[in-house]
């Protein structure tokens, strides 16, 4: 899992409420091997035509939103079925941070173990970082993200975000859960040396 760096980048705002995670990405791709690029798969039946030709009316189609980085979502993004694959296709075509309102769950906690961070905020503080960014209109706006200050700026306007410590933890580092019970191995094995020696005693 890549470490989370402090991010400035594009958006692209998706601002429909309940896109769940067949949306995201329809179940007939989730027998396909991650290793093929789950990115190719995000919202694909939005993406593209029966045919297999890209929509030009679907925002992800059109710069300079093909390399977005952050996406602005409306309420319970990520509802539905439990699958993972929602959150690689994100993360794999290139998104870094999802913001909205609130989260399905389950896709929330499966963005924390992926290294896809998911940010809730008000919709009022979304409406107000949108019309802060730079620029004259939509088009190329960013939004920064630093998840040690737990911010989120564009221009001049700034909110603070909760995020759980040891979720954070993880994401800075770039390891999951796994990893960071191996990282205290040393720790692990003395607590098991010192449990049996006081069991002996007993």
């Amino acid at each position: 899992m890549e470490p989370f760096q402090p991010l400035e980048a594009i958006f692209v705002a998706m601002p429909d409420s309940n896109i769940d995670t067949d949306r995201i990405i329809p179940a007939r791709f989730l027998q396909k091997p991650r290793r093929d690029g789950c990115g190719a798969w995000l919202f694909h039946d939005l993406r593209y035509s029966s045919e297999g030709t890209e929509d030009p009316a679907f925002i992800l189609n059109r710069e300079p939103y093909r390399t977005a980085r952050v996406l602005i979502a409306g309420d319970n993004f990520g509802c539905g079925s439990s699958r993972e694959n929602a959150v690689w296709a994100l993360f794999d075509y290139g998104f870094r941070v999802v913001i909205a309102p609130a989260f399905g769950d389950i896709f929330y906690n499966n963005c924390l173990k992926n290294g896809l961070l998911p940010v809730r905020l008000a919709q009022q503080a979304i409406d107000s970082l949108i019309a802060a960014s730079p620029g004259q209109t939509l088009l190329g706006q960013t939004i920064a993200l630093d998840l040690p200050a737990q911010t989120v700026t564009a221009g001049d306007t700034r909110f603070d975000f909760e995020i759980d410590p040891f979720a954070k933890h993880c994401l800075l580092n770039g390891i999951d859960e796994l990893a960071y019970t191996l990282s205290r191995l040393d720790e692990i094995v003395e607590f098991e040396r010192h449990y049996e020696f006081e069991r002996t005693l007993k």
